[in-house]
């Protein structure tokens, strides 16, 4: 039977839903999960949308996600592969009367990526095109209730248009960084003195390059923080002025730079004091290192 294309008022239920089956493909993937969001028409409060709730999960590597594709079935999901768009791993709940979508990518991949962000982000602040939107999907679902080729078709046009203004206007950075650093953040047992890797992360130079580094934890004071070792990293590549910096923690949030690291930065350049730190990822607070040290000691930068 061909799908039943309802398009309906915002539901304050759809985040809820995301997050119940979040937990569950993370519980999948463990640590092969970078990082996982809500996109799509559902994501964005006030729009109306077909009630399929839309994951995009960024990973490690897509070998291992076929690897687990039978767990997917065990809760509920088909996977059909690419299913169109190279690179990619198509999932689905609900056959034709689906009720989740997933969309996995690898963390190289971020031409998808970042346009599945740009365009949730746009509409999630563009009040006008988010009206528009809704009514252009009312009025194809009330005249393909049951086409669902008629009815992406019939929309296509504004949804590439939104997705070109989207991209024109989106500052993907925090989310780069944050995979950049996810993306080598596991932990490494190196010896029984010493191991790394629980702690990881990332910082966008002035000349536009990402570096990043790991935690790396002695058995005497000998360790290294993440922070310091992406700038070490940055440092012996030629450079040594920072803009922005992420430091991501254990459980996978954004943490504050311990005091040697702060003062560390501090010292690198006039400009020190401007670097962008991330507080939260979610949210995409943002502090600048001049405020984790006032009044600081130095007259010479």
């Amino acid at each position: 039977m061909p799908q039943h294309i309802t398009v309906l008022n915002y539901d304050t239920e759809w985040p809820l839903k995301y997050m119940r089956e979040r937990d569950k493909i993370t519980g999948i993937l463990k640590d092969n999960c970078i990082s996982i969001y809500h996109i799509g028409s559902t994501s964005v409060p006030g729009l109306a949308a077909k009630p399929i709730i839309d994951i995009m999960v960024v990973v490690k590597s897509l070998e291992r996600v076929d690897i687990a594709a039978e767990k997917f079935a065990d809760i509920g999901y088909e996977y059909l592969g690419e299913f169109g768009i190279a690179g990619r791993r198509y999932l689905r709940k609900g056959g034709d009367e689906r009720t989740h979508q997933i969309h996995i990518f690898q963390a190289d991949d971020w031409n998808n990526i970042g346009r599945h962000l740009a365009f949730r982000d746009y509409m999630r602040t563009h009040e006008k095109e988010r009206v528009e939107y809704a009514k252009i999907k009312k009025a194809l679902a009330q005249k393909f209730p049951y086409d669902i080729d008629g009815y992406c078709k019939g929309k296509e046009n504004f949804v590439r248009e939104m997705e070109e203004r989207a991209l024109s206007q989106y500052d993907g950075t925090w989310d780069k960084l944050y995979i950049a650093a996810r993306k080598v953040q596991h932990e490494r047992n190196i010896s029984p003195l010493i191991e790394a890797g629980s702690v990881s992360a990332a910082l966008l130079t002035a000349k536009g390059n990402i570096y990043v580094g790991v935690c790396i934890d002695t058995a005497c004071s000998l360790g290294m923080c993440a922070e310091r070792n992406a700038i070490a990293n940055m440092i012996t590549k030629g450079e040594s002025q920072i803009v922005k910096i992420v430091a991501v923690m254990p459980d996978g949030k954004a943490g504050m730079p311990c005091g040697a690291c702060r003062e560390f930065m501090m010292q690198l350049d006039k400009a020190a004091g401007e670097i962008e730190i991330l507080c939260d990822y979610e949210t995409k607070k943002v502090i600048r290192l001049k405020s984790l040290i006032p009044d600081w000691w130095s007259t010479e930068q």
